[in-house]
């Protein structure tokens, strides 16, 4: 969630390159936007609620500047507003913050009582509070920011501007991700790596409790001890184009027509090793796997491949729900932490609390060198590039591959052909179904049933549809309509059912022609040569080895939440309400 850039150099661009930056992480969803920039050696602070270009419109970017930082904020403590848009500045502090500081209270308590005077809602204002509060008894901006870090419970990641050095940037971080990119006689701060594509490829990344001291042409990094350390300079694979739109009309878009390219990076990343760069599973007797809103969908296609065809038994948990409830372990238990960002706040509890009871850890992550990728004890990483929608697609399709790949290894069928799909997954692609949203876009409720894998698709269907077009849309087991859901089915209640699996294919059907008895308008997803008059429009996948069937079969319910979404007219990489990356609980 929220976006954070940061900016010193001698080319005196922070204010062109921090709004370019806080422009490219508009995906991460926000409701205000703000600034703070150094000109004529004065610290100006502009903030505007809503979107970026209204806080573009108050800002002339070709004022010089050589110290800037940045944020688009999605409310959390207190409202929307222009007051409590980030940065805050208290006396010599500017700050603006990703996550929540959760002992906020107490802290206020204690500045109310030194006669600190705060004028927003936020929990980032009580932190640049404090921050000035412990300076102005260390007299030091680095003991000042490791004590804080001692004192702040909750997630962070800091940018800040102090007063008393305009010659540096400070950055701090727990939890919240926070990177430092290198450039040429200027270095940034951002909190995801698209903030900095347009400048450089380089970055080191902030760990807990570490500290970043950043001038024009140095940056240096120092430890929970304030000793100064030695960071490994990465460097990002991708490309800047992969962080733009091109020739399409929304990265959504562009990113459903990527899948058949990651699917193959994907695969060829593991099998064109003969399994090289898969751990040892063999010896694991249970899986659990853990992650959040897609992810978590993609473990539930993972569960269904690796019970039916490596007969090993899989528990599949929400974060939120696991990292909260008794778990009994045992020596041969694998945790699985699916993420995209690697940076996702319950997952990542999730991995923390498996190791403490001394379990393996394997994450299946996007994004190299992330929070979970680094504290998990084997990694797999999927290869979907940047990924800018907040709706995701072809993350979740990459996940729904490794985890057919892991099915493949612990079954040693390397054999299975698989050449072919990234020619039918490109096919599926380019389909049209803007006739099927247009007969659906009015609806209030929209349904989506199935069995066995087919039913985690429908889950996975149903919540693309609903985050980026807004109609209540929801997932039943095909089974369970008769058990109360098909009281809701009335007359042209839209019914997507799919159908892949031959064995549940009569009982399927059958279910159908329930809700069709009843006036529903039945959309029919199956790999069956089907002629019947038991649905009203029927979309024919191609069909293929059943480790991969689930990678063909999502690709049509993308592609209609997609075009209803469009023909309703909404924002479709960035929906309301919604982040990419959410780092908080």
């Amino acid at each position: 969630m929220c976006g954070i850039t940061g900016y010193i150099g001698k080319n005196n661009t922070a204010l062109k390159t921090v709004i370019d930056g806080l422009e490219s992480l508009e995906y991460r969803g926000y409701d205000s936007a703000g600034i703070a920039y150094l000109h004529n050696n004065q610290l100006n602070i502009v903030k505007e609620k809503g979107k970026i270009v209204n806080l573009k419109n108050k800002l002339d970017i070709t004022t010089l500047s050589n110290m800037a930082i940045g944020h688009t904020r999605w409310a959390t403590h207190g409202k929307p507003s222009k007051t409590n848009s980030h940065p805050h500045s208290v006396n010599k502090f500017s700050i603006v913050h990703n996550g929540i500081i959760e002992n906020y209270l107490e802290l206020k308590e204690e500045l109310l009582k030194a006669n600190y005077k705060l004028k927003s809602e936020t929990d980032t204002e009580i932190a640049c509070a404090y921050i000035d509060y412990l300076y102005k008894n260390e007299k030091n901006i680095l003991k000042t920011l490791n004590k804080a870090s001692k004192i702040f419970k909750g997630s962070y990641a800091f940018a800040i501007i102090c007063l008393d050095d305009l010659n540096h940037l400070y950055a701090l971080k727990k939890t919240s991700p926070l990177i430092i990119a290198k450039g040429k006689n200027e270095n940034y701060i951002a909190s995801d790596v698209p903030a900095i594509l347009k400048y450089t490829n380089k970055y080191v990344l902030l760990d807990d409790y570490e500290i970043a001291k950043i001038g024009n042409d140095k940056i240096e990094i120092y430890d929970s001890n304030l000793k100064l350390i030695n960071k490994k300079l990465l460097k990002f694979e991708g490309s800047l184009e992969s962080s733009m739109k091109c020739e399409y009309e929304s990265f959504m878009l562009k990113e459903i027509h990527e899948e058949s390219k990651v699917f193959i990076d994907t695969i060829n990343n593991y099998l064109d090793t003969d399994f090289k760069n898969i751990p040892n599973l063999t010896k694991y007797k249970e899986f659990h796997i853990v992650a959040c809103g897609s992810a978590y969908h993609a473990g539930l296609v993972g569960k269904y491949l690796i019970e039916n065809y490596a007969n090993i038994p899989v528990n599949v948990e929400i974060a939120s729900e696991y990292r909260y409830k008794k778990i009994f372990y045992n020596k041969k238990t694998l945790v699985i932490l699916i993420s995209q960002s690697g940076e996702t706040a319950d997952t990542l509890a999730c991995l923390r609390k498996a190791k403490e009871e001394h379990i393996d850890t394997l994450s299946i992550v996007n994004v190299v060198g992330s929070s979970i990728a680094r504290e998990s004890k084997y990694i797999m990483y999927t290869k979907a590039g940047c990924e800018i929608a907040v709706a995701t697609t072809k993350a979740y399709l990459s996940q729904i591959t490794v985890l057919a790949i892991i099915t493949m290894y612990l079954t040693k069928n390397i054999n299975l052909n698989y050449k072919n799909l990234e020619k039918l997954i490109e096919k599926e692609t380019n389909k049209d179904y803007k006739e099927i949203a247009k007969k659906i876009n009015k609806s209030k409720n929209i349904f989506f049933i199935g069995r066995g894998i087919d039913y985690a698709l429908c889950m996975e269907g149903a919540l693309k549809l609903k985050e980026i077009s807004y109609i209540n849309a929801c997932a039943y087991p095909a089974g369970e309509l008769k058990h109360g859901t098909i009281s809701l089915i009335e007359k042209d209640t839209p019914i997507i059912a799919i159908s892949t699996d031959e064995k549940l294919l009569e009982k399927t059907i059958s279910n159908i022609k329930e809700v069709k008895a009843r006036g529903a308008k039945v959309i029919f997803i199956t790999n069956s040569d089907i002629k019947s008059d038991f649905y009203d429009y029927l979309i024919k996948i191609p069909k293929t080895n059943s480790l991969f069937q689930s990678i063909l079969t999502i690709i049509p319910l993308q592609i209609i939440a997609y075009e209803v979404a469009k023909s309703l007219g909404c924002d479709i990489d960035k929906p309301r309400n919604l982040a990419k990356s959410v780092t908080v609980e």
